[in-house]
């Protein structure tokens, strides 16, 4: 912040001030050029906040994603009952011909494929979800850029801090990424 401004605005003490006017003596157009600068600075910080489209991402981007995901969820849990009870009928199957078991064999395996045609509405969704997420991201960097944002030292929430702790704790460092996990092998020598 300009100095003349700083002094205005924090109210330095006379030996301060006194101090600056030797340096410099403040005029009417450094004050006038100081405040256009924060002007300037103002106008262009509601600018970026207006390019963020805060309301646009809570009205329709975030709740879209929520959406898309829940229908995943739905989908992924669907299809599996319908796979695990296939495959539990093709198990559980008192058939006493050879013929009669091959038939049923034949429809529940059609039952599962057809169980398994949910991956590609799920990845369209999910796609969706990625994309918002994509536009949300790219909307706060350009933010963060333009007004050379920090974070704070501490988090801003409590109880979201918390929340997140205890989903850490909970959740056990999994699932991972195939790159980062522990091979299968390893856990296997473990108890093996």
């Amino acid at each position: 912040m300009a100095p003349v401004l700083a002094q205005a605005l924090t109210g330095a003490a006379p030996a301060e001030s006194a101090a600056m006017t030797r340096h410099a003596e403040p005029t009417i157009a450094t004050i006038v050029r100081e405040l256009a600068a924060v002007a300037d600075y103002i106008a262009h910080l509601n600018q970026e906040i207006g390019a963020l489209r805060a309301n646009e991402l809570c009205r329709e981007r975030i709740p879209s994603a929520h959406h898309e995901l829940d229908h995943v969820v739905d989908a992924t849990a669907s299809a599996t009952n319908i796979i695990m009870n296939a495959a539990e009928e093709i198990l559980g199957s008192d058939s006493t011909s050879l013929e009669d078991y091959r038939d049923q064999v034949e429809a529940r395996v059609l039952t599962i494929f057809e169980a398994c045609s949910f991956q590609d509405i799920t990845g369209q969704r999910i796609s969706r979800v990625a994309e918002a997420l994509s536009q949300l991201e790219k909307r706060l960097s350009r933010f963060v850029a333009a007004v050379n944002a920090r974070d704070l030292a501490t988090p801003p929430d409590c109880e979201e801090a918390q929340r997140q702790a205890r989903r850490e704790t909970l959740l056990l460092h999994g699932p991972q990424d195939a790159d980062e996990a522990i091979a299968q092998d390893d856990i296997d020598k473990l108890f093996g």
